[in-house]
């Protein structure tokens, strides 16, 4: 479940409605992946589809009604207007990786590129990056991270009044491992593939 919640803190919400019931919601383009997401939580609640424009992908909706399990939530810091209050809940240790891993699949990139092109063997690099609103929230996973050793992250306010927590190549790599060797504990292999994909091609193209 620590996947699902790291999930939820990046693309999930608690919402009333107009009679006060509780719903907590995730609203995502990747299919398969709320699927699996609604299959770990063992729930068989119907899966929306709202047809995406020209410009734009399919989106899918998974809306659970659950007053008790929206209240768990509350209880671990999501409120219903968590975009710049959102808290790091307490993960135990053991599942802190698959937490990492469901907020970077989220609202975390990586990319590779090349440093010095014009040189005859530029460098290559890798850069990961997670993304908030809360500075706290971004603050409280860098120095969770550096107790696994992956250190050197850089928060930086961008424009548009968000965050970054960035990480270059050494650190990138020790997220790898972090999330997807030492990870993978409670979720029977949960992942985005495409991004681990990105990974898995730059220490391919350093081999």
């Amino acid at each position: 479940m620590a996947y699902v919640l790291g999930f939820f803190a990046a693309d999930g919400y608690i919402t009333l409605n107009k009679r006060g019931a509780n719903f907590w919601c995730i609203d995502i383009t990747d299919k398969d992946l709320l699927y699996n997401i609604r299959d770990i939580i063992e729930s068989e609640h119907k899966i929306s589809e709202r047809i995406g424009t020209e410009n734009n992908k399919n989106q899918y909706r998974l809306q659970i009604g659950s007053k008790e399990m929206c209240n768990d939530l509350r209880k671990l810091g999501f409120q219903e207007n968590k975009t710049k209050s959102l808290s790091t809940p307490n993960v135990p240790q053991k599942y802190f990786s698959d937490f990492v891993r469901g907020y970077f699949d989220g609202d975390g990139n990586v990319w590779i590129g090349f440093l010095n092109k014009k040189r005859k063997t530029p460098t290559k690099v890798i850069t990961t990056v997670f993304t908030s609103c809360s500075y706290d929230f971004l603050k409280v996973l860098k120095d969770r991270l550096e107790i696994f050793g992956i250190t050197k992250g850089v928060i930086r306010e961008m424009l548009g009044n968000y965050f970054h927590l960035t990480y270059s190549i050494l650190n990138s790599l020790k997220l790898y491992n972090f999330m997807y060797n030492r990870g993978l504990l409670d979720t029977k292999g949960l992942f985005l593939e495409r991004k681990k994909r990105v990974f898995d091609k730059y220490i391919k193209l350093r081999s």
